[in-house]
């Protein structure tokens, strides 16, 4: 399977850029983050949760598509992802079985980076693409809880998926 900067389509004369059919935007980290930073605190926890339902709504059609290219084994699905989301700069992704689920590890999140300090984890776009991947891993409803964040504090964002 080529890689996805291997895929991209940039159509410069129609401001776009594709991965097959599937469009992407370019966005600064802290422009985006900034969003939740001008919501006042009890708003953006459902900013949050709404954003993390969007990809996890919209990255499962992206994670189906990376089955369709040759990624349908489970395994190959998460290697899949771990090499895609640095092409993307969503961080370093390091995606492993757990007990009954997965732990996914992200270094370099630029969700935290953008953001900067926070008393909650950030990484809401991260959670809603592990609870795509892994309900397709592992066959059924997860959970995905975001268990250290760099902008608490923790040295590398960490999740943990697990069936509902």
């Amino acid at each position: 399977m080529k890689s996805l900067r291997d895929r991209l389509e940039w159509d410069s004369a129609n401001g776009a850029i594709h991965d097959r059919e599937i469009p992407y935007l370019l966005i600064r980290p802290d422009s985006l983050m900034g969003i939740f930073g001008f919501l006042q605190e009890a708003e953006r926890a459902a900013a949050f949760e709404a954003f993390a339902r969007s990809i996890a709504y919209y990255g499962k059609g992206s994670a189906e598509s990376y089955q369709a290219l040759g990624g349908a084994q489970a395994d190959i699905l998460m290697a899949t992802i771990a090499e895609t989301a640095p092409q993307l700069g969503w961080g370093v992704w390091s995606l492993i079985r757990i007990d009954g689920g997965l732990s996914l590890t992200v270094r370099n999140s630029p969700f935290a980076a953008g953001f900067g300090e926070s008393d909650t984890p950030v990484c809401a776009p991260i959670r809603g693409m592990l609870e795509a991947v892994a309900s397709l891993v592992l066959g059924v409803a997860v959970s995905v809880q975001e268990i250290g964040c760099v902008s608490c504090g923790a040295d590398i964002c960490t999740f943990e998926a697990v069936p509902a």
